[in-house]
């Protein structure tokens, strides 16, 4: 049996990773594209673009690694039939069920793979991805020029007389708010950006606060912080239960969780769509996989949209009743 294990799954290793491969720079060029189009919002170097599309592997994997799964099984076991393979092993006394048993552990440990992905990994990028969208927004907002009145940091109005990169020289920030005037004046301004703030760093000047009576400070250095918006954290399980807890987020839970599921519950599908006799049967294994998975994708999509939580328990089950309706038909029958 070790033997023959080793050997099916050989073979499907042979059949998976050239769809994969193919599947995933495909699905590369899409987000790479994506990429791209926000250069039109925001201002990214070769370096900034490596490192948005490092974040979105996680998701590419993601869609890539199901529907490659899915079909590869399909086809492999297809492939077998087609050379006499599965036909061999079964006159040793191996049925259907038998060798569909080797796809077993396989299968559980891509679904594993798929929910650590998609419910771990897929937030976590996503949460570092709005951190660095939102910071490079806020850099472009933040294009102070020389001489030119009435741009803004943050609360403040500012007007600057020269400018290198991002250091600022005589400097005047205005604030206006009920019953207080802010007046600040430097000779010298540097902008820092952290993650979650734009800093301007003031030097050698003044700050005037008019109330009631005139409030005046001389200063060597100063900071004004612009706080971003922040997206919440995800360190610990509780960020991740938190997440997925949004009600803006059930319909991707759902989805996420079908899609998850996907290669451990079609494991009698390899078998029921791939096992055919070669000299009585035709091998339309692989219209019958793109049919089936098509229609996956299309029940789920509904499903997850109209965030039916009772789905999520019955639709894997009625999933796996037809593969075995499936099984029965079409290779129970003749093997």
């Amino acid at each position: 049996m070790n033997k023959l294990h080793k050997y099916l799954i050989n073979n499907l290793s042979a059949t998976f990773f050239p769809i994969f491969i193919t599947l995933y720079a495909v699905t590369s060029i899409i987000y790479l594209v994506k990429i791209a189009s926000l250069t039109s919002i925001i201002t990214m170097n070769g370096f900034e673009m490596l490192y948005l599309y490092f974040l979105n592997i996680p998701t590419i994997l993601f869609y890539s690694l199901p529907v490659s799964f899915f079909v590869a099984s399909i086809i492999n076991v297809a492939k077998l039939s087609s050379e006499y393979e599965l036909i061999v092993i079964n006159s040793f006394g191996f049925s259907p069920l038998k060798i569909m048993k080797n796809f077993i552990s396989i299968s559980l440990l891509m679904s594993i793979l798929l929910f650590i992905v998609s419910f771990i990994l897929i937030p976590k990028a996503n949460y570092s991805k709005d951190i660095f969208i939102n910071k490079k927004k806020q850099e472009a907002k933040f294009n102070i020029k020389p001489s030119e009145y009435g741009q803004k940091f943050g609360p403040w109005y500012m007007y600057v007389e020269d400018k290198k990169k991002n250091t600022y020289f005589n400097i005047i920030l205005y604030q206006n708010k009920k019953d207080e005037n802010t007046f600040i004046s430097a000779k010298k301004a540097i902008l820092i950006n952290n993650d979650y703030s734009l800093n301007l760093e003031l030097y050698d000047g003044t700050s005037s606060v008019v109330t009631d009576e005139l409030r005046f400070v001389q200063f060597e250095k100063m900071i004004i912080n612009n706080e971003l918006a922040q997206p919440k954290k995800i360190t610990t399980l509780k960020d991740i239960i938190n997440y997925w807890q949004h009600t803006k987020r059930k319909d991707k839970l759902i989805f996420y969780y079908f899609i998850s599921l996907l290669p451990i519950i079609s494991v009698l599908f390899y078998i029921a769509l791939g096992y055919y006799n070669p000299r009585y049967q035709k091998n339309n294994s692989t219209m019958y996989a793109m049919i089936f998975l098509v229609s996956f994708i299309i029940i789920m999509q509904k499903l997850s949209k109209a965030e039916n939580f009772n789905s999520m328990i019955y639709f894997p089950i009625i999933w796996i009743i037809l593969s075995i309706i499936i099984y029965f038909k079409r290779v129970k029958k003749y093997f």
